[in-house]
């Protein structure tokens, strides 16, 4: 996705030894989120690598105070006198490389949402993985609830960076969602939604939507939810499908639909329901 970006202004500082510039730029990210821009301070100079200070109106919520604008202006003109005392102050600590995993080439990830892990999202994604290693692909499963996930805190830097701000086993399952080609979720219904874990990975996937935002980069991938309801009736599966169909639209992903099976506390076990395994299967196959 490209960005509309406009001069705010620049300016030259010289120092005995070298002469570094400092420019302020004003980008249009409008078309992710209404009224979004983002300020980008950079400063250059001989031999070095380039810094960057970056910020957008998002991260500022209504109490704070203060503005992007204003924020990068101000670190302009700090940066200013830095470069003037030591340069190295500036250089870096705003050049570090960012954190991120190499993707995983996997043929298919299953996102297990259940917490439980013998039930029957358990016995979904064991027919997933069966299909996938009968076709002679690679299948990993993840299990959410397993994991150090820190709750999406709605700052917005991912916007800034591509990455979040948090560092913890989130990181991973990017990486691995980066480089799936067949991406399934199992969730039982919890509440009328899906589990919270599931939900914790949901919503810090915005930072996944913000690094193919920033790098133009993408795929086009299909994305299939495997669920159970323990009552009976489709409405139970209103909150699961419209969080899942967001779900895949963060990734990027097509939604293919997938299998909801309702009235699970009267059946119990979902083997003993006549092809079923077979519809998992052969949908597994189809998009693999």
């Amino acid at each position: 996705m490209e960005f509309l970006r406009e001069l705010l202004e620049s300016e030259s500082v010289k120092t005995r030894n070298a002469t570094f510039q400092l420019t302020l730029f004003c980008e249009d990210f409008s078309a992710l989120y209404p009224g979004m821009q983002r300020f980008v301070l950079e400063a250059t100079g001989p031999g070095r690598s380039p810094a960057r200070f970056i910020t957008n109106t998002y991260e500022y919520s209504p109490l704070l105070p203060g503005s992007a604008e204003s924020a990068a202006r101000q670190m302009m003109a700090i940066w200013k006198e830095d470069l003037l005392r030591d340069p190295d102050v500036v250089f870096h600590e705003y050049a570090r490389p960012q954190k991120d995993r190499p993707a995983r080439p996997i043929d298919l990830l299953i996102l297990q949402g259940s917490p439980r892990p013998d039930g029957n999202c358990a016995i979904f994604a064991q027919w997933a993985v069966e299909a996938a290693h009968d076709a002679n692909r690679t299948p990993a499963v993840i299990y959410p609830h397993d994991l150090d996930i820190h709750p999406c805190i709605g700052c917005y830097q991912c916007y800034n960076t591509g990455t979040c701000v948090f560092d913890d086993d989130m990181n991973d399952i990017i990486a691995a969602v980066r480089g799936a080609s067949l991406i399934v979720v199992t969730s039982p219904v919890y509440s009328n939604t899906v589990p919270a874990g599931l939900k914790l990975v949901i919503d810090r996937m915005q930072a996944y939507h913000a690094e193919r935002a920033l790098s133009g980069s993408g795929r086009c991938r299909h994305g299939l939810v495997f669920s159970v309801a323990g009552r009976k009736g489709k409405e139970n599966f209103a909150c699961i499908t419209s969080v899942i169909a967001a779900f895949f639209h963060t990734l990027g992903i097509e939604n293919a639909g997938g299998i909801l099976l309702d009235g699970a506390d009267s059946v119990h076990d979902i083997r003993t329901i006549d092809g079923e395994e077979e519809m998992v299967k052969a949908l597994i196959r189809k998009y693999l």
